[in-house]
């Protein structure tokens, strides 16, 4: 007989779902004989003689041991064959007759009585036999007694159903017998009781299929009776059902019909489809080759369950049962049925927008098409699978689809592929830490190996092997000058499982020179760029879409382009910033299982930094460089080399950029108050910013000295050198020479690129044109240099340019700048009279902040005139003057002869800071010049007023008499001979014009209250002019004011054009009684105000002229005089006038 011809072993079946046994008595015992039990119960198959002429099977018995308890008994009408105990043990030691009369005994009766209530016969008492308690016991029955007894009591005529187990816990031969046949008799029970339930279970499912064609049955008792049976029935009883009501349905529609109702039938063709699928992996039919023994006789068996098929069926060519029996029957129908099912039903889910659903059967495909061994088939479905759940944000169905693709990529040998689903699956914390270590070992292995082609570098996105989380510049404004060091340090944090060696990590940067980079100096950079150096970048979010709602907002910006040769407008338009974000979270869906087609880019400026080892979390890299070329340069692209194996951050968001100056050295002069006061030292701050030029031995700075500007030098002048950061480099002293035209500031060495700064002090020297052999004049400018006077209505102080041109040694060219001084004073003067005597007042007002202190106050003459003295009225030697505060001097004129018709004064007070102590150095007084002219008196003008004629006090609403006398006091001067004097062949006259005013309207003027006089121009010479007014209010009223004018004659000049002076105009014209000179056609008002207006009726006439007379030649001997004024009898309303 041949080999080929021997007959094969038999086929041993495992099973799929233990048969419960319940364990009731001694717990302890049971728990000790258990792990014994469960390895030894399965290790000898057992023959199964099944029902209906079934062939048998050698299967290996496996039970689940619960403990005994009275609610796993099935109750009545209970058929679930899963949940149904088949057995049922008692375990005991027991070999003592008293304890056994007293518990064992009563507790197996009530065992057996709970047994027999549920109808339960399939039960077995266990004693174990232990030789080391009958040692210890003295009243000890042979073992023979103790277990006939139990036969006696329990087990009558099945005697069978009590065993010994000897010593269980022993490695001995007798301990073996006593367990294989203690096995032997367990295995035949249970396989007993098992067939025999299984064989009742079919029975009453076969009753009750039978009587589906009666009144009252019921469907789900039926199917509850169903999905009790042994996986594969029911799923071929599910796909029957669901195949004949889908025939049910197209035999009763039309197929518009049907097409309306996909929507309510296509989850019955998904049932049959997934329950097919579970018969083809049941029965073999999946693997890729093909079905087993075991498979086969699995299928048998499937078929040989179904019974015979309808008669209402039989001769229906596509009936469900034709269809289960033809896909079960080979590889190849299977395979057929299957995919017809599938694709039907994939194609009803997408019509009806279920994508869910359809990518979900697609998977199941995918899943059919890796066990044939067809990766290629597989993928496309696995890709739906994964986009649909990406776009839907299903984390844990992400994970195992993405499983899924990673097997289906290796078999087809994707390797950039595979490496990136296997980054994906190494930082998913769905997954165990085992199996992303196992992912993250796949890349690394991969990336350990050889290479056929060595420049060849696989790109994969760095978002699943490390994000980026901040970034920090030193120094922190990002900013540093040619030959700099900048540092730059960024946070990654790996969402590897296990540390990775990265051979490199490169940051690609891209340089560019603005156009309008004449901005980016120094100074500008540190105002415009950030101060703490720190830029924080969005978390990376979950590794699928989020949804539209939280897209980052649109960063839209005006975009100018400008021409380099006449910077006019050429292009202008908006531009998105962040588009790379928006787009990418929009694609993602779709991209991140696809070639990444990350672009790696090429530069020549690139940050790297070698041999790095990410730990898991979070990392901290530092790159250094050194800045070479002027210009800005952004950080584009963030690479980590492992291997042959890059993975890229291809848009570095939000954008980060670094600046790189080459700067000019400049010097910068600026005072270190908010303004210069003259005359006082001041501190002014010289600021050298070296730029690319290195400071040398024996530099120095060469200032031109102003005429009216000293540089005051001190010996404890110290500069200060700083980098470009701030930080304090040295320091030395400052050397100062300085001559009649130049002084030289030597400067410390210092580097390129550092800031060198001193303080100086400097004292402004103002001086007027010489007068008199004095020309230091402060207050008073130089004609040749630019005088700002600032002085009008707010009092701001006058001030001062003083430009001083210093020689720099890094330049051919002169720095000019100029320094603006304050005068701290304002100064008035006021000329007072008291008859003939004459006083000079002079009013110093301080406008400064500072609080001074005056000393040697003088008023002199500049003419040397010896027939006048000025006598000071001032005892002070010293006085302070306070902030916004004034101080008033005051002189009186004496002269022996005719005064001169004016006077040259200069006023010169000493003064300096009340706060400083003693001052290194004298300070030049306070000058101020003025002039004053006509200041001799020559007419005195007295008024008084007389009550009327019977009264004693004047009263209101009553004429009162007003008498106004005008006295000469000089005979002809010198200032009298104009065009007004008239020589006659007495004397010298001249014409005056008087006006009475009461600006204070305390008094009504009656009549005229203007006119012209001729008045003798010789010493007591009077004129005396009446007039009658009415007091308007009752108390002490001051006296109206009395005006004189001289009385000039019209010129030629003057007729066709008349200046504002040239007009009089009087209500009505009266000549005074006295000898009043009256003009034929004046025009004098009773107020006797001056206009501006010409009348339409003078326009063309020549008119005569007023000129008002100084001040200092006109004293009014009544001014400050009072009259008392009653209330008239019958005045109900009192006013009452007070001054």
């Amino acid at each position: 007989m041949d080999a080929s011809e021997e007959p094969l072993p038999p086929v041993i079946y495992t099973m799929e779902n233990k048969p419960i046994v319940t364990c009731a008595g001694d717990q302890n015992l049971f728990t000790s004989v258990y792990p014994t039990l469960s390895q030894q119960l399965p290790r000898e198959p057992m023959e199964w003689r099944r029902s209906y002429g079934r062939a048998p099977k050698m299967i290996h018995l496996e039970s689940n041991f619960v403990q005994f308890k009275e609610e796993l008994l099935p109750k009545e009408g209970n058929k679930a064959l899963l949940t149904f105990p088949f057995l049922h043990i008692y375990w005991t030691e027991c070999c003592d007759t008293e304890v056994y009369k007293a518990t064992v005994k009563d507790d197996l009766t009530k065992w057996q009585n709970v047994l027999k209530a549920h109808s339960s016969v399939d039960w077995l008492i266990v004693i174990v036999e232990n030789d080391a308690k009958k040692k210890n016991k003295t009243n000890i029955l042979p073992r023979t007694s103790i277990v006939d007894k139990i036969r006696n009591d329990f087990c009558n005529k099945q005697s069978d159903r009590c065993v010994v187990l000897s010593d269980p816990l022993k490695d001995s031969s007798r301990t073996q017998e006593s367990w294989n046949a203690f096995l032997t008799k367990l295995r035949t029970l249970l396989l007993m009781s098992f067939t025999k339930n299984l064989g009742k279970f079919e029975d009453d499912m076969r009753t009750l299929r039978e009587k589906r064609t009666e009144p009252g049955w019921s469907f789900c008792e039926y199917f509850m009776v169903q999905v009790s049976v042994p996986p594969g029935a029911l799923d071929c009883w599910v796909f029957l059902s669901c195949l004949e009501v889908l025939q049910r349905i197209e035999g009763c529609c039309d197929r518009a019909q049907i097409d309306s109702n996909i929507a309510h039938t296509v989850g019955l063709w998904s049932y049959a489809t997934e329950k097919l699928k579970s018969l083809g992996y049941l029965c073999g039919l999946v693997s890729e080759k093909g079905p087993n023994s075991e498979d086969l006789n699995r299928t048998v068996d499937l078929l040989a369950g179904l019974g015979a098929e309808r008669p209402e069926t039989a001769n229906t060519a596509q009936s469900p049962y034709k269809k289960l029996k033809e896909a079960l029957s080979s590889v190849e129908a299977f395979e057929k049925h299957y995919l017809d099912l599938s694709h039907a039903t994939i194609e009803m889910y997408t019509s009806i927008g279920r994508i869910r659903s359809a990518k979900f059967v697609g998977k199941d495909l995918a899943e059919f098409y890796m066990r044939k061994k067809a990766p290629q088939k597989a993928e496309i479905y696995l890709q739906g699978a994964l986009k649909n759940y990406l776009a839907e944000g299903w984390a844990l169905p992400i994970t195992h689809t993405r499983k899924q693709l990673a097997e289906c990529q290796k078999h087809l040998g994707q390797i950039e592929n595979y490496l990136q689903t296997s980054s994906l699956l190494a930082s998913d914390h769905h997954l165990t830490e085992e199996e992303r270590k196992h992912f993250c070992q796949e890349i690394l292995d991969f990336a350990s190996q050889p290479s056929d082609n060595p420049g060849h570098k696989i790109v994969l996105p760095m978002q699943s092997f490390a994000q980026l989380r901040d970034l920090h510049f030193d120094p922190s404004n990002a900013v540093v000058h040619v030959g700099g060091v900048l540092c730059i340090e960024i946070t990654m944090y790996s969402q590897m499982p296990v540390p990775v060696h990265v051979e490199q990590i490169v940051v690609n940067v891209h340089f560019s020179i603005e156009k309008n980079s004449y901005r980016k100096t120094a100074e500008w950079l540190t105002k415009h760029k950030t101060s703490n150096g720190i830029i924080n970048f969005p978390p990376e979010t979950a590794p699928f879409p989020v949804s539209q709602n939280s897209l980052p907002a649109l960063e839209l910006y005006e975009m100018f382009e400008r021409s380099p040769s006449d910077n006019s407008l050429n292009t202008t338009g908006i531009i998105c910033r962040n588009v790379h974000m928006l787009l990418r979270r929009q694609e993602s869906s779709s991209s991140l299982e696809m070639p990444s087609g990350v672009a790696l880019e090429e530069g020549a400026h690139l940050l790297r930094c070698s041999h790095v080892t990410l730990e898991p979390g979070a990392n901290q890299i530092t790159f250094r460089t050194q800045a070479k070329e002027p210009g800005t340069y952004t950080l584009r692209q963030l690479c980590a080399s492992v291997g042959s194996v890059w993975f890229v951050l291809p848009h570095i968001y939000p954008i980060v950029q670094y600046d790189v100056y080459s700067q000019e050295p400049q010097l910068h002069v600026e005072p270190l108050a908010d303004s210069l006061l003259a005359g006082i030292p001041q501190k002014v701050k010289f600021t050298v910013t070296t730029g690319h030029y290195t400071i040398k031995n024996g530099d120095s700075l060469q200032l031109s000295n102003a005429e009216a500007m000293l540089i005051l030098c001190q010996a404890e002048s110290r500069a200060m050198v700083y980098s470009n950061t701030r930080e304090q480099s040295s320091d030395a002293a400052l050397r100062i020479q300085s001559s009649d035209k130049v002084t030289s500031i030597s400067l410390p060495v210092a580097p390129a690129y550092h800031v060198i700064e001193f303080e100086l002090e400097v004292l402004s020297l103002p001086s007027a044109p010489a007068l008199g052999g004095e020309s230091d004049m402060l207050g008073m400018a130089e004609p040749h240099r630019k005088h700002k006077d600032k002085q009008k209505t707010g009092h701001c102080m006058v001030t001062t340019d003083h430009k001083v041109s210093i020689d720099c040694p890094w330049s051919i060219y002169s720095t000019v700048i100029a320094l603006t001084f304050s005068v701290p004073f304002r100064t008035t003067h006021a000329l007072l009279s008291s008859g003939t005597r004459k006083y000079v007042q002079v009013c110093v007002q301080n406008l400064s902040e500072l609080d001074f202190q005056l000393s040697d106050s003088y008023l002199v003459d500049t003419s040397d005139s010896t027939d006048l003295q000025l006598v000071p009225l001032n005892t002070q030697s010293q006085q302070p003057i306070y902030s916004k505060q004034s101080v008033f001097f005051v002189w009186e004129l004496k002269w022996t002869e005719e005064p001169p018709p004016s006077l040259h004064c200069r006023f010169s007070v000493g003064f300096s800071p009340a706060s400083e102590e003693q001052l290194s150095i004298s300070l030049k007084p306070y000058t101020y010049e003025f002039k004053v002219e006509n200041f001799f008196t020559l007419y005195n003008v007295k008024a008084e007023i007389f009550p009327p004629s019977g009264m004693e006090y004047c009263r209101t609403g009553s004429l009162c008499s007003l008498e106004v006398l005008i006295t000469r006091l000089s005979d002809l001067l010198e200032v009298d001979k104009d065009e007004a004097l008239t020589e006659s062949d007495e004397h010298f006259s001249t014409k005056l014009m008087y006006e009475v005013v009461d600006n204070s309207s305390n008094w009504a003027v009656c009549g005229k209250s203007c006119g012209v006089i001729s008045m003798p121009v010789a010493a007591r010479a009077t004129h005396r002019v009446h007039m009658e007014v009415m007091p308007l209010f009752a108390g002490y009223l001051p006296l109206p004011d009395v005006r004189l004018f001289k009385y000039l004659p019209h010129h030629s000049a003057h007729s066709s054009q008349l200046d504002a002076d040239s007009w009089i105009e009087n209500d009505s014209l009266s000549v005074d009684k006295h000898g009043d000179d009256q003009p034929d056609s004046s025009s004098l008002k009773s107020r006797g105000s001056v206009h501006s207006a010409c009348s339409s009726e003078h326009k063309g006439l020549p008119m005569p002229r007023l000129q008002a007379l100084p001040a200092g030649q006109v004293f009014n001997s009544s001014s400050g005089t009072q009259v008392l004024v009653i209330p008239s009898q019958d005045d109900h309303v009192l006013e009452v006038s007070v001054t």
